[in-house]
């Protein structure tokens, strides 16, 4: 463990940030799986409105640095790839 008040600190400060990023990636893949779940039951309608809410938490995961750019784009392609598969 940290002695010096600012290294306490910054411990503190990190694990913080940590769980933060964790519940935000975990929000984000709940809603991944929503959209993967609707299209397994072929649920158009609600999968195209789940998928707008998907990719909303896919950006602002990116946006916030927790996933990567292309990890971000790759997910949403291969959302909309299954979804627009569906609707066809």
């Amino acid at each position: 463990m940290a002695n010096i008040k600012s290294a306490i600190k910054r411990v503190r400060t990190n694990r913080d940030q940590r769980e933060h990023n964790i519940s935000i990636k975990s929000d984000m893949r709940s809603q991944v799986k929503r959209v993967e779940s609707l299209v397994e039951g072929k649920d158009t309608e609600n999968a195209k409105e789940a998928l707008q809410s998907a990719i909303a938490k896919i950006d602002k995961a990116v946006q916030k640095g927790i996933i990567h750019k292309n990890k971000g784009n790759r997910q949403k392609a291969r959302l909309t790839k299954k979804v627009n598969d569906l609707s066809a």
